[in-house]
């Protein structure tokens, strides 16, 4: 049996993958950043190279 250790982040327009253990956990999701935990409230991005959401 394979173990999961990483994954897409929850953030729909988000391309990052993210190792779990380093995610930010909402509402038992995982996120690549606050910025996509909370939904980028102000606009801001994700805060990685190449990606755009």
């Amino acid at each position: 049996m394979a173990t999961v250790t990483q994954m897409k982040c929850a953030c729909d327009a988000c391309v990052c993958v993210i190792a779990i253990e380093d995610a930010v956990k909402k509402d038992g999701k995982n996120y690549c950043s606050d910025a996509c935990a909370d939904g980028h409230p102000n606009g801001e991005d994700c805060g990685h190279q190449g990606c755009a959401c």
